[in-house]
């Protein structure tokens, strides 16, 4: 009996998983392609023409200085708008309520849902990494910190996303947050400056900013300069991980926003 559960649920998971990466997949003109273009404008304007003119940032061109960065802001827009709009519209179409009454763990259902999106996180920062080798040549000097970074960042932003689709009402809600909290934080979490070019208290200010601690720790593995400890970014984005994890697994076991 307990292996058949297991086996069920095994079975549902990879359900929800390969039905989230074939959602993205199958209309990869609109979900793979357009932030690879979309970097490669950054690349060209920001790298090429008005890096030039600003020079050496922590000892590197400055195009080589915002490649870790601009990878790291499309893995994180990615993994949180693919699992937003995924999981909204699920529930939108009451679709959500057939999993809901189904003998499937929670579990199973969120981290279907996350790891779709870890998977087109991954996959567009994939994009984005194979196209900044067209402008620059990158030397992972930790690529196992590198790998970690990427998808504990990832799954931290797919799990936002899931909470978002939860608590949202209409679509205009799934827009809210990328809009007013995700947008600023990324621009102000270090991609295209070091915050070694702050006055002190604006320096200290950007340490509240999550995404300036993983941006830096991706920089880290691939550059080996960084602004931060790499071990407190390492702690607070599992702490982020584990947190939004057990909070997700409890508004799904609570039907929260869910059961009309």
């Amino acid at each position: 009996m307990n292996m058949q559960y297991w086996r069920n649920g095994w079975i549902a998971f990879t359900t929800i998983l390969f039905k989230e990466v074939r959602r993205f997949s199958r209309i990869w003109p609109q979900t793979l392609l357009p932030p690879g273009i979309t970097m490669a404008l950054y690349f060209v304007i920001f790298g090429n023409l008005i890096g030039s003119r600003i020079g050496e940032m922590d000892g590197f061109s400055y195009i080589d200085y915002i490649v870790p960065g601009l990878i790291m802001m499309s893995v994180i827009t990615n993994s949180y708008s693919n699992v937003v709009s995924s999981f909204f519209s699920t529930k939108f179409q009451r679709s959500i309520e057939e999993l809901m009454v189904a003998p499937v763990s929670p579990h199973v259902i969120l981290l279907g849902y996350t790891l779709g999106g870890v998977a087109r996180g991954l996959a567009v920062g994939l994009i984005v990494t194979l196209m900044s080798l067209f402008f620059t040549r990158l030397n992972v000097q930790h690529i196992g910190l590198t790998v970690a970074v990427v998808f504990l960042t990832s799954l931290v932003f797919a799990l936002g996303g899931f909470i978002n689709a939860v608590f949202a009402r209409n679509f205009d809600d799934i827009s809210i947050v990328p809009t007013f909290v995700l947008t600023p934080l990324t621009y102000l979490g270090g991609v295209f400056y070091s915050i070694s070019l702050l006055p002190e208290f604006w320096q200290k200010v950007s340490l509240i900013n999550p995404i300036l601690h993983m941006v830096n720790a991706f920089r880290y593995g691939i550059l080996g300069v960084s602004d931060i400890h790499i071990g407190t970014a390492l702690m607070l984005m599992m702490l982020f991980a584990v947190v939004l994890y057990v909070f997700s697994y409890r508004l799904l076991v609570r039907g929260t926003g869910l059961r009309q």
